[in-house]
């Protein structure tokens, strides 16, 4: 779908995602990740009359897109919040519980990595900015020229799962003495070369940049928040669809339902009856991961994870 920018979006595991949702005609949807609206067009396309669809986002080109569609199609509504914030959308408008399903398509999108202004790229030059929504929050540039090493390491470590973010911090805070970083390249640059051992395939500021990214964004915690709220805001026998892409989110998401599917934990020998456990969630198949006929059209894809879980009675 071409959005507002130049800048194209292909919707990953778009056919799964929809199938997993089993979209009713009359039924209410979220798309708590509206994106360019990929996925909440062809949930619309199998919505009747009386079906609705709220879109969540933070990004501003992501608003501008949506409030285009909101207005050619009035079963569609589009929200500037995060989707960590959907429970009280929907409490307020008077929609809690009432909801059939709920899609989180996680992760930056191509627009947001492909325009080199919006910061989040370490293969084009731009400002370094990182956020999502840039007129909210700390810019990657004013946390990067800030920050102590050890926060800086500590980020890149537990976010971007980066074995040398030790290196790649002492050589930052090395280097912005001398300059403040401004730029998305300049700090590329400096993480290139504190990397002894580059991963074949990948630039060797992948890890690092994501790992900046997640953290600035908030992304582990509205993800924390967002599966509690998604769960709150289903009818018994809606569905909860989450497409991660990385290890971190898909971990999350997996305990996560695996957790309200078989309830907490129970120390051994402990007497307890099925009907005390308290489980709020049925998993729906297994993990489903792209084909190769959207690999070869789409190589973003290859690391996507769907999981799905219905909500139970």
């Amino acid at each position: 779908m071409t959005s507002t920018t130049p800048y194209q979006h292909t919707s990953v595991l778009l056919d799964e995602a929809l199938e997993a949702l089993a979209v009713k005609p009359d039924g209410l949807y979220v798309d708590g990740t509206f994106g360019r609206g990929g996925h909440s067009r062809e949930v619309l396309a199998r919505l009747g009359s009386a079906g609705r669809l709220i879109g969540f986002d933070k990004d501003p080109e992501a608003i501008r897109a949506g409030t285009a569609l909101a207005a050619e199609d009035g079963r569609f509504v589009v929200v500037k919040r995060s989707f960590a914030d959907l429970g009280e959308e929907l409490k307020a408008r008077g929609l809690y519980g009432e909801v059939d399903g709920v899609l989180l398509d996680l992760g930056v999108s191509s627009p947001q990595l492909d325009d080199p202004e919006r910061g989040f790229s370490f293969m084009q030059d731009g400002p370094l900015d990182m956020r999502m929504d840039p007129g909210s929050g700390q810019s990657a540039a004013e946390w990067i020229n800030t920050a102590a090493e050890e926060d800086i390491a500590n980020v890149m470590y537990e976010y971007g799962e980066e074995r040398f973010s030790r290196r790649m911090a002492k050589a930052i805070v090395a280097r912005r003495a001398q300059e403040p970083f401004t730029r998305t390249l300049d700090l590329a640059e400096v993480i290139r070369h504190a990397n002894p051992a580059w991963e074949k395939h990948k630039h060797p500021a992948t890890r690092a940049f994501q790992g900046m990214r997640i953290f600035l964004n908030r992304e582990l915690d509205d993800l924390k928040l967002g599966l509690t709220a998604a769960v709150d805001v289903l009818k018994p026998g809606g569905r909860l669809a989450v497409i991660s892409f990385h290890s971190l989110e898909d971990r999350l998401v997996k305990q996560f339902m695996r957790l309200e599917s078989r309830g907490a934990p129970i120390p051994r020998g402990l007497p307890v009856r099925d009907s005390d456990i308290h489980t709020r969630l049925t998993l729906i198949g297994k993990a489903i991961k792209p084909g190769t006929a959207e690999l070869a059209v789409n190589p973003r894809a290859r690391s996507a994870v769907l999981r799905i879980a219905e909500k139970q009675a």
